[in-house]
């Protein structure tokens, strides 16, 4: 599926994680990434996190949920009139199951529970080698641009 993930989200490089959507439905996604250890950012957080047996942070991990999640969330929102910025509003029952290594190809999946107004509720994991790594409840909101956040 050729899908413009830059266009739908704010992040950019280096923190844009997401490298492709392989699957959009109504109420979910399915994307794609490759946590490559040549990328900058990932060179320099293998670098430090585990030194000679470098593991991807849980926290990026969830990160790496999000920015699908927010994509969906743009999609759901493309027919209406422009929003703001996706930010995860709750993260629930996070559960690290097992550890992704350098050059790992990652298989995120997130659906839709409910939807009130600008908020989403989700539920998403991600699978590395056919092995559940992380999965979450979590909320994500649009918000204005100029908003500050509570």
């Amino acid at each position: 599926m050729d899908y413009d993930v830059a266009g739908a989200i704010p992040h950019r490089d280096p923190f844009l994680f997401i490298d492709s959507v392989s699957e959009m439905t109504g109420d979910s996604i399915r994307a794609v990434t490759t946590l490559r250890p040549d990328h900058p950012l990932w060179k320099q957080v293998y670098s430090g996190h585990y030194p000679g047996n470098p593991i991807t942070p849980g926290v990026l991990l969830v990160e790496v949920m999000l920015q699908a999640a927010a994509v969906l969330a743009a999609e759901l929102m493309r027919d209406e009139p422009a929003g703001g910025a996706p930010v995860v509003t709750r993260l629930r029952d996070v559960k690290f199951r097992n550890v992704v290594q350098p050059g790992a190809e990652l298989d995120i999946r997130v659906n839709l529970t409910e939807r009130l107004g600008n908020a989403f509720f989700m539920k998403g994991s991600i699978a590395s080698g056919g092995k559940t790594a992380v999965q979450a409840d979590f909320a994500v909101a649009i918000v204005r641009q100029d908003a500050t956040p509570v």
